[in-house]
């Protein structure tokens, strides 16, 4: 179990309280922007662009260098509250398996982690999964929720990514996971909104069913949304609300709508800030819903930023560095910042 001892943590709540041992565990979600590995897939085209004969000049070095980069980043996630790193990774933009694989072999996160994915029909042939730590996190049941866009808006026939659903034991709670890799918005935010509302409502429907037989029921949805924390698939398909004092244990809370209002982002665009990245919890994490300190509840979050990922010079200075610039190996680790969030209880 992950300790963090009162000697080097303090809590605080306006000023300090009794100190305490406890125990933390991080939940984060990384968009690895376009990890394809150099094999041509003859039933995905999407990974034509991604070869060692394609526009990225995707060669195996190229390959090699972006597995260690995200590695670097996976190693140093939330290891300054919980040494181990996150108990759950939430990934976007993967492949297959085998990418999966041969990032969970890389030096610095070796035998750390494995991943629960499965194939869906995306158009371009890109999936959600998620990293787990065996130590913290046991899968009870995962699958596949289809997400069915051909009726919606323009995007008659397209295809889009499956939700990731598992079920499994945080360390002794029983917790629900929803991983989302959301339409983008290709075609323009208004044209394309009804794609995210169509995914947004297959967790929605999983959710209230389940928050049906019980409310007490521990639910974290994340994801790389397309949409921000304020718009209309976030806060009224999901009715995700950031005013915490305001979430009752059915209910969602999202605290990134803070962050969001405060300028803060994961990936940049047209010269602003969009928090698609997104982690909601169902109000039973928080405290005021929270009876027993025996279970885990909301801490904190934060969007992982380090300066060495962060572009320094060009069109994108201060954003993300991005993997690829004008089609030519950028040396980066993805075009999106990681989010975290920390949970904690006390400690037996």
């Amino acid at each position: 179990m992950k300790y963090i001892f009162c000697a080097l943590w303090f809590l605080y709540s306006g000023s300090l309280f009794a100190q305490k041992s406890m125990q933390v565990s991080a939940v984060a979600f990384y968009n690895f922007e376009n990890l394809f590995d150099t094999s041509d897939d003859p039933k995905n085209w999407g990974d034509d662009e991604f070869l060692p004969t394609g526009t990225y000049n995707y060669t195996g070095k190229v390959y090699k260098e972006k597995l260690h980069n995200l590695a670097t980043v996976i190693s140093q996630l939330g290891t300054n509250i919980t040494p181990d790193g996150p108990a759950i990774i939430g990934t976007a933009e993967i492949e297959n398996d085998q990418v999966l694989k041969d990032l969970t072999q890389q030096p610095e996160i070796k035998g750390r982690y494995r991943f629960i994915h499965f194939d869906s029909y995306d158009s371009r042939g890109i999936d959600v999964a998620m990293l787990y730590n065996p130590a913290y996190f046991k899968v009870l049941h995962a699958k596949g929720l289809f997400v069915d866009i051909s009726k919606t808006g323009d995007m008659k026939g397209g295809k889009t990514r499956d939700v990731l659903y598992v079920n499994g034991l945080l360390a002794g709670d029983t917790v629900h996971i929803f991983v989302n890799h959301w339409p983008s918005r290709r075609g323009g935010e208004a044209a394309s909104a009804p794609l995210r509302a169509a995914a947004a409502l297959v967790s929605k429907k999983i959710m209230d069913s389940l928050r049906a037989k019980n409310p007490d029921t521990k639910i974290i949805l994340m994801g790389d949304l397309n949409d921000d924390p304020t718009n209309e698939s976030v806060s009224l398909v999901l009715g995700a609300k950031g005013a915490i004092n305001y979430v009752s244990n059915n209910e969602l809370y999202n605290p990134w709508v803070w962050y969001y209002q405060k300028g803060y982002g994961t990936l940049g665009y047209d010269d602003r800030w969009n928090l698609f990245d997104q982690i909601i919890i169902s109000g039973s994490f928080l405290k005021k819903n929270n009876k027993d300190q025996n279970h885990w509840e909301y801490y904190k979050s934060e969007v992982f930023k380090k300066d060495f990922m962060t572009e320094k010079f060009g069109q994108y200075k201060g954003y993300p560095k991005r993997s690829f610039s004008n089609n030519q190996w950028n040396n980066g680790y993805s075009d999106h910042f990681p989010t975290i969030v920390y949970f904690i209880k006390t400690a037996k």
